[in-house]
């Protein structure tokens, strides 16, 4: 039977309960524990796939083709495991479940309620994988007091109930403020958490009290005492400048043999190697890098979260300091702003997106990279905005388009598939999760993966049309990577420059600090080449 824990957030959302809750799975890990990570989210979306990423970031995509929250990105990259689609779970999905049962008339004529039907779905989706794993951390979304969020809490307390105390914990982050007039960090809103938990029937074990400054000891000692928690389970979370830092705060404050002792499993001193080591890298890097991200969702830069964070990673393994330079694919973009956004700039990234608004500027970013020689990588929607580039500027298409921004477009070079083939791939007309992909071996991609077959996750609805595909290859865009059977385009790179490749899929989900990507390794390498000036800007 597994052991679990439970990190709920209070005062406020934005604390940290994804990073949190990430850093207990990797020292568990670390230490030779076998777990699991999931994430319960109270919003009434079946799934994030339909919500803006101006209000809910990225949506991160598992190889099973769960489309999920950012934080199973931090999971992932933290634990350096592969999650599925049962490590995501929101309201909507547990009311989606509950309603077809009613409707299949599993509960045989019974007055469908929040307790036990919502609950007991809540609680078997909770503890469905008990025999595979020693811990099981669950992340509940939201923050105390939600009224969404109730079903989630009495459902821990009841799985409290059942387990037994020694087998269960439960950890509340809370926010700690500093008010600068006054010169004090303030505890009542912890305390006030605190309290609405236990009016639910919950009393945290663990607490991890965000602040900006460092707490006296007085201060923890106020909060153990007000909120019925030991002194040594009050945990100071503190601001940090990396946030792979986090782990190395929680070990110094002895949260993983807090953990272990209260489920009696065996401890060890995590070493956490590799994360210190990147680290260290990246703090002593000494060469500047610069590249420039052009999407629709600059504004709210946790839309493309997992492409920075594949970025950095790369870019510690490479010895560089890395600097972003976001810009606006929906503005119109003259020339001369252009020439000004991208002064400095050393590569070139376009990511995934949706809609018309935003390709103008991506066509021209794409140009711009084409024509100057900057290293560049498309991602998705920034290898169909380059095919369309190419396919208008030199292949003779004035006309060339994707099906998205004109449906009846004369000369459609990315389009929506249709064959019943295509069909049996896609969920919900997007294909979603991993697919396998073979490389040509006198390609830039093969030369960055050093393999011929790769599998890669992907989230898009329109592909590159094959037909136009020797067109393409007659001025220089050429197909490098494609699916096994050859049905469908996965990579194309434009060979006149030294680094030019659009991929299908989004490469950055795969990304981890120890293990960086090939593909954001390989282009910045590139980028590290033209900064240094041996790819040279034409």
């Amino acid at each position: 039977m597994a052991k679990y824990i439970f990190v709920m957030g209070g005062v406020l959302s934005s604390l940290g309960k994804g990073i949190a809750t990430a850093t207990i799975g990797m020292l568990l890990k670390d230490i030779g524990h076998k777990v699991t990570l999931q994430k319960f989210d109270p919003y009434l979306n079946v799934d994030p796939g339909t919500m803006s990423p101006f209000q809910h970031g990225e949506v991160f995509v598992t190889d099973d083709g769960a489309e999920t929250d950012l934080d199973l990105g931090h999971y992932e990259r933290f634990v350096d495991e592969s999650l599925t689609k049962e490590s995501s779970c929101s309201a909507g999905l547990i009311y989606e479940t509950v309603l077809k049962n009613e409707r299949d008339g599993i509960y045989k004529g019974n007055t469908v309620q929040v307790i036990p039907h919502v609950t007991n779905e809540i609680i078997r989706r909770m503890t469905l994988r008990d025999e595979d794993f020693d811990v099981i951390i669950t992340e509940i979304g939201g923050t105390v007091g939600d009224i969404e969020s109730l079903p989630f809490m009495e459902a821990v307390r009841q799985i409290r109930l059942e387990k037994g105390s020694a087998n269960c914990i439960c950890v509340m982050l809370t926010y700690v403020p500093y008010i600068k007039a006054a010169g004090e960090l303030k505890t009542k809103p912890t305390q006030h958490s605190v309290y609405k938990l236990r009016e639910i029937g919950i009393q945290p074990d663990i607490l991890f009290c965000r602040s900006e400054k460092k707490f006296a000891e007085e201060v923890f000692k106020k909060i153990a005492l007000f909120t019925n928690v030991p002194r040594k389970n009050v945990i100071n979370a503190i601001d940090v400048d990396f946030v792979y830092k986090v782990p190395l705060v929680y070990q110094e404050s002895g949260l993983a043999q807090i953990i272990c002792e209260h489920f009696n499993l065996p401890y060890k001193e995590p070493r956490l190697e590799g994360l210190k080591s990147f680290i260290e890298a990246t703090e002593k890097a000494d060469k500047n890098l610069c590249i420039a991200i052009c999407g629709k969702y600059v504004r709210h830069q946790d839309a493309y979260k997992s492409v920075e964070e594949a970025l950095q990673h790369a870019a510690s393994h490479l010895g560089c300091r890395l600097k972003l330079k976001w810009i606006d694919s929906e503005r119109q973009i003259s020339d001369n702003e252009l020439e000004q956004s991208l002064k400095g700039v050393h590569g070139i990234l376009v990511p995934g997106g949706f809609g018309i608004k935003e390709i103008a500027g991506k066509l021209a970013i794409s140009k711009y990279a084409r024509i100057h020689n900057i290293p560049y990588l498309g991602i998705c929607l920034g290898l169909h905005g380059a095919v369309i580039d190419i396919a208008r500027n030199l292949c003779g298409l004035s006309n060339a388009n994707s099906t998205e921004f004109d449906p009846e477009s004369p000369e459609p070079v990315v389009h929506l598939k249709t064959e019943a083939k295509y069909k049996e791939l896609v969920k919900n007309k997007i294909r979603l999760g991993a697919f396998e992909c073979v490389l040509n071996q006198d390609s830039v991609a093969y030369q960055a993966y050093g393999s011929e077959l790769i599998q890669e996750r992907h989230r898009h609805r329109y592909e590159i049309n094959n037909v136009y595909e020797d067109i393409l290859a007659e001025k220089g865009m050429v197909v490098t990577g494609r699916s096994p059977d050859g049905y469908l385009i996965e990579i194309m790179e434009y060979t006149p420059n030294d680094f030019f490749v659009g991929v299908q899929f989004q490469p950055e989900f795969k990304s981890r600090p120890q293990r960086p990507h090939p593909l954001f390794l390989e282009f910045e390498a590139a980028a590290l080449k033209f900064a240094d000036g041996a790819i040279e800007a034409r």
